[in-house]
């Protein structure tokens, strides 16, 4: 049997898609989620609610592009491919649209080190990615570039890329990221935060690999 074929990991799967509504990470049929695995990467079908996907609706993504199965793969497919293709550390990528994240996003505002937990992004910032257009190779090569020594990232006027080794490890990383957003956007209310030192940032990432954080694989 195949990994992409396995029916306990697309259950995971497709309850990790319903879990990322139900925290509020998503709405509707945005964002997207992926799997590396030995006979290709596992990922969810475009134009798809969550509430309404299957385990067989995920499709089985092939390195040139092409797909297995009914249903045509996420248009995001290209930085999936990628990033998984060139970050051998991670095998999951989690794409969303949650408000905070987003709203910073929107103004290409990188999140700084004004809260310790920013380390669970993997350096002392989030990045904010440059736009381009959605489904593009333009975006994936944006979000390679701020992905770089990152585990996590915002999409310029788009959203929001988590990575981990599983699915719960990008989920948890993807809530974190949306939890430092809204807490950087409320500081923004009493003017620009103060930031924590790089070096300080690089300790706490130390100390969060050293007591096996969740968002912090």
């Amino acid at each position: 049997m195949t990994l992409t074929s396995d029916a306990a990991l697309r259950r995971e799967m497709v309850e990790t898609c319903r879990q990322m509504n139900a925290t509020g990470l998503n709405q509707g049929t945005s964002g997207n989620l992926s799997l590396r695995c030995d006979d290709g990467i596992l990922i969810t079908p475009t134009s798809l609610a969550y509430e309404r996907m299957q385990p067989e609706d995920l499709v089985v993504l092939n390195p040139d592009g092409t797909s297995n199965g009914s249903r045509r793969p996420s248009s995001e497919w290209r930085f999936h491919r990628d990033i998984l293709a060139a970050r051998p550390d991670v095998s999951v990528v989690l794409h969303c649209h949650s408000i905070h994240a987003t709203a910073l996003a929107t103004q290409m505002r990188p999140i700084p080190a004004f809260h310790y937990m920013v380390a669970v992004a993997g350096g002392p910032t989030v990045r904010c990615a440059r736009y381009a257009t959605f489904g593009t190779q333009e975006l994936s090569e944006a979000a390679l570039e701020a992905l770089e020594d990152r585990t996590a990232c915002l999409l310029g006027h788009h959203g929001l890329i988590a990575l981990g080794s599983s699915f719960a490890a990008a989920l948890a990383r993807a809530v974190e990221i949306e939890t430092l957003a809204h807490m950087y956007l409320a500081a923004l209310t009493l003017g620009e935060p103060p930031v924590l030192p790089d070096d300080e940032i690089e300790r706490v990432r130390q100390k969060m690999a050293a007591l096996s954080y969740a968002a912090a694989d």
